[in-house]
């Protein structure tokens, strides 16, 4: 199983990003994706859900009306669009899977690095 991050760079505030998560090696039906950050001596924060067939989303407060997650099936992929980006956005982004039922995200990606100039 593995899932793919990518998508990350520098932007100036204001900005946007799309992240991608190609997501293999198994069905992903039933799991609920998530994408995390964990800025500099930070601890790593939840930022968004959602589950497989899309529906369910759940934002952190901090990205609320800015972000959207979405997953596009055919392509086994989970996007992470990022609006009005702003400094303290600033982290590594990590996907991650976990089964609908289990409170733990069995699965993590390798990170990508968003940075966002003030």
């Amino acid at each position: 199983v593995q899932l793919q991050a990518s998508g990350g760079g520098l932007v100036q505030a204001g900005g946007s990003l799309r992240l991608s998560c190609a997501a293999s090696g198994r069905a992903f039906s039933g799991y609920i994706m998530a994408w995390f950050r964990q800025a500099p001596e930070k601890e790593r924060e939840l930022v968004t859900t959602i589950s497989w067939s899309a529906n369910r989303p759940y934002y952190a407060d901090s990205v609320k009306g800015r972000f959207t997650i979405s997953t596009d099936v055919a392509k086994n992929t989970v996007y992470l669009q990022m609006n009005s980006l702003k400094h303290e956005d600033t982290a590594v982004y990590y996907c991650a899977a976990r089964e609908d039922l289990s409170p733990r995200y069995a699965y993590w990606g390798q990170g990508t690095q968003v940075t966002v100039s003030s």
